[in-house]
């Protein structure tokens, strides 16, 4: 996996990932995909794509609209070497692909949008920076980070992995 300090990494879940309904839109750019996994709590909401919770103390950092500072931040932190460790709490292990984009200002604000992440107003979900493990390699990411009112009426997938079915 190739370090490059203006690449940007995503760890995506649902629609997004490979063989999904959103990747040919979104993600054909990505330079690399790679099976990764995160701490956190996997929904699948009612209108039938995913969500995920983050523990609070997993993020490292909160998503902005600058999305070569949000690569900076995310090439520059310092992970902590327990950033993997259980949290604290019924969290899963979630299961999903970490994407590698070269040209995060071109290649996040659709993606941003797809999300309906607004850093400066309502938004669905929220994008933060999260430790993921993808090949024995512990690396910063950003993610999606569902927020509670859209969590309602959701289902738990407890096993950490989203398959694209309808549930419920």
């Amino acid at each position: 996996m190739k370090n490059n300090d203006n690449h940007l990494r995503l760890f995506v879940y649902g629609t997004l990932k490979k063989g999904f309904w959103n990747f040919d839109r979104f993600c054909t750019r990505a330079i690399s995909i790679e099976p990764a996994t995160t701490w956190g709590r996997l929904y699948n909401l009612p209108a039938g794509f995913p969500a995920l919770e983050v523990p609070e103390s997993s993020i490292l950092a909160t998503g902005t609209n600058d999305p070569l500072a949000d690569t900076r931040t995310q090439n520059t932190i310092e992970l902590p070497e327990n950033a993997m460790n259980r949290p604290e709490g019924d969290w899963d292990l979630v299961h999903g692909e970490l994407m590698t984009f070269a040209n995060p200002a071109f290649d996040l604000p659709p993606i941003d949008r797809l999300e309906s992440f607004d850093p400066n107003g309502r938004s669905m979900y929220q994008r933060v920076l999260v430790a993921a493990e993808c090949q024995d390699q512990l690396l910063s990411c950003w993610t999606y980070h569902g927020l509670s009112h859209i969590l309602r009426g959701s289902v738990h997938l407890c096993e950490g992995h989203w398959d694209g079915k309808k549930f419920g």
